[in-house]
């Protein structure tokens, strides 16, 4: 194994330059100097790689212009790329692209559309299609929709087979929509989702299993066989009611057995079928925490403990080729970590972490048909991620795109994993990330950076929001405060809505340890979050007037009765609500209702077609801080969604985060 020599990396990527886009017209205005919030706030530049059956092109997304975004082919022989098909962001964007064939691509792009009754009257929305590599013979491959059909269908589906890549076949789990009988014999009465296997090519499909108005789910044994599938609970209007049964069929038989059950997520979680083995990989919890099981799928249920840890979660298996045959398995303490059960990729594995010692988080993220050809994504704290192709005949390991070419070169902030006392004696855990080239923090500006979820978790890599500020001299400190997922039952309680007052203290009393350890100028401590990050930012405010100097809040809940109300607007109703709840702390634990205990200004950002949290809830947040006499102020982003997918607004979000907060704080400089 060895690395492409400097001269050769550097013939290679020039070659590949023009991934992230056409060059410049030699008539256009030179571009300003790109500045940090510019910088930091771009896109990837490469998303969703994959590589082709035959080992010989990558497949890849590029964002921009603003929402614009460019499906690309390269050629790995020769460092040629060109453009296969654009998508606007008006509404629809490109997420990613696959293999079908070598010569043909599935990508799947993603619209926030209208639809009466739902939360400001918009949902998301996939879409499928199929497109040869030149640009040629697109065609969708959601279910066939007609004059009569009954309401719009939310989703296509997914692929849950490609196949080996020999044909232009895939294997699809498709959403099936009813037409009205207007007395025509021929009205298709078919409804929910079904498995097809479909020719990309023709759109001829065969039916594989039959639509089902329960089904939400199903998992092929990677050749071309559906051996699990999942059934939800549902009400008279299609709302989910957290009750899930999962289902197996002993191979070659068509009859369905109960293989487990889940309510509102406890219980059985189905991953991946392993058709070798014969079992099925699914999650369960072991003593309040998520362990990896292995369980026969020959009719005896005979079920095998293959992974747990004491203290976190197993979060996931690790799958590689076409077939998507399970490898080993992911959790994370302080890092992330993976345990694999295949020998060679565990040996290769080790070979790379030799070969590329400064990019220690490695995945395995494509794969030619033989898997003799394998593409990596490898990064680290300091490094956004480099795509390599590594020949397993050969042993060479080819560079072959940066994710983020802007901050090549540029240092970039250390991120450390810490723990800090919560006010009860309790050691939380968290990632602190000093500005680049400082060793130990004194008395520096800081910004406590809470997550947004509450289900989830922060972990050890890069983060474009802690290195902005970090490279604008603040201390980021992001908790992964009580009611973040990965650290079992005991860690989640109530999850951050009904127990939001122990979630918004553990995050509350990060600040309080910045200070306490002399890191932070108490004058100089902010706050910023995003979604539920942004809710506790907020409700930090509530919790512990003063603690905080200024406040940056982007798409944050603010109200939980509103959250509720959007619940019930939404499709998962009954798991929603559930996790919100009912009780005192949807008065006590709404920023919203406390606008008189803030005591620092407040900077927010939103959507303004967010469907995770309605705009609506930081327009009123914004009147009832106005109406209080208190600082705030609300950017609106037009026609964006939650993630506010656009590089130059995320750069102007960067921007005015920084000159409010230098504002506030007292931070001279620019």
């Amino acid at each position: 194994m060895h690395l492409y020599s400097s001269l050769a990396r550097a013939a290679l990527l020039a070659s590949l330059a023009w991934l992230v886009g056409p060059p410049a017209r030699a008539a256009e205005v030179p571009a300003a100097p790109v500045d940090d919030a510019a910088r930091f706030g771009e896109l990837e530049q490469v998303r969703g790689a994959d590589l082709s059956p035959d080992g010989k092109r990558l497949v890849f997304v590029v964002p921009g212009p603003g929402t614009r975004t460019t499906a690309y082919v390269a050629e790995l022989d020769t460092g040629q790329s060109h453009p296969v098909i654009a998508a606007e962001g008006k509404p629809w964007r490109l997420l990613h692209c696959n293999w079908a064939s070598s010569k043909r691509i599935v990508c799947t792009q993603y619209g926030v559309i209208e639809a009466a009754g739902y939360v400001a009257n918009i949902i998301p929305a996939l879409r499928l299609f199929a497109i040869d590599i030149d640009g040629t013979h697109v065609r969708a491959l959601g279910a066939p929709e007609g004059f009569n059909t009954m309401g719009g269908r939310q989703f296509d589906g997914q692929i849950i087979d490609w196949l080996d890549g020999s044909t232009d076949s895939v294997l699809i789990a498709r959403n099936y929509v009813p037409e009205r009988n207007t007395g025509s014999l021929t009205a298709r009465t078919a409804e929910g989702k079904g498995v097809d296997r479909i020719d990309t090519r023709t759109g001829v499909a065969t039916p594989v299993e039959p639509p089902e108005r329960m089904a939400s789910r199903f998992i092929s044994d990677g050749a071309g066989n559906v051996r699990v599938k999942t059934l939800e609970m549902i009400d008279g209007e299609g709302r989910l009611l957290g009750r899930s049964t999962h289902m197996y069929r002993k191979k070659g038989e068509r009859e369905w057995r109960t293989l487990g059950t889940a309510i509102n997520n406890e219980g059985m979680e189905p991953l991946a079928v392993d058709s070798t083995l014969d079992v099925a990989y699914v999650l369960q919890k072991v003593d309040g925490r998520q362990a990896l099981f292995r369980i026969k799928l020959d009719g005896s249920l005979a079920s095998e403990q293959v992974l747990a840890q004491p203290d976190v979660d197993i979060e996931n298996v690790v799958t590689a080729g076409r077939s998507g045959h399970v490898i080993g398995a992911t959790w994370a303490r302080e890092y992330s970590q993976v345990r694999y059960f295949d020998p060679a990729y565990r040996s290769l594995a080790a070979a790379l972490g030799k070969a590329i010692p400064k990019l220690p988080l490695v995945g395995f993220t494509g794969a030619s048909a033989d898997e003799q050809v394998l593409l990596l994504r490898a990064s680290s704290d300091v490094d956004p991620g480099h795509y390599f192709t590594y020949d397993r005949k050969s042993h060479r390991l080819a560079e072959v795109a940066l994710e983020r070419p802007s901050l090549e070169g540029r240092a970039l902030a250390v991120q450390v994993p810490v723990e800090y006392p919560a006010a009860d004696g309790t050691k939380v855990p968290a990632y602190l990330t000093l500005p680049p080239g400082v060793s130990e923090a004194k008395g520096l500006p800081a910004i406590v950076m809470p997550h947004g979820g509450p289900a989830s978790r922060d972990t050890w890599g890069f983060d474009w929001l802690a290195q902005f500020f970090a490279a604008r001299g603040y201390v980021v400190l992001q908790p992964n405060y009580r009611g973040s997922a990965g650290y079992g039952d005991q860690w989640y309680l109530d999850s951050g809505f009904k127990g939001w007052r122990q979630a918004v203290g553990d995050v509350a009393d990060a600040g309080r340890w910045l200070v306490a350890s002399g890191k932070a100028d108490p004058a100089k401590l902010a706050i910023f979050g995003w979604s539920y990050g942004g809710y506790a930012a907020l409700q930090a405010q509530v919790l512990a007037p003063g603690l905080f100097k200024a406040t940056v809040a982007v798409a944050p809940v603010t109200d939980f009765a509103q959250l509720r109300d959007e619940a019930r607007r939404g499709l998962g109703v009954a798991l929603e609500l559930e996790l919100i709840g009912t009780g005192p702390h949807i008065e006590e634990g709404s920023p919203r209702r406390h606008p008189e205990a803030f005591t620092a200004p407040v900077l927010m950002f939103h959507g303004e077609h967010d469907i995770n949290v309605d705009v609506a809830e930081a327009k009123s947040m914004d009147a009832a801080l106005r109406k209080a006499g208190k600082s705030s102020e609300l950017v609106v982003y037009p026609g964006l969604d939650h993630q506010l997918p656009d590089g130059t607004v995320r750069a102007d979000m960067l921007r005015r985060s920084d000159l409010f907060l230098r504002k506030a704080l007292g931070i001279g400089g620019g």
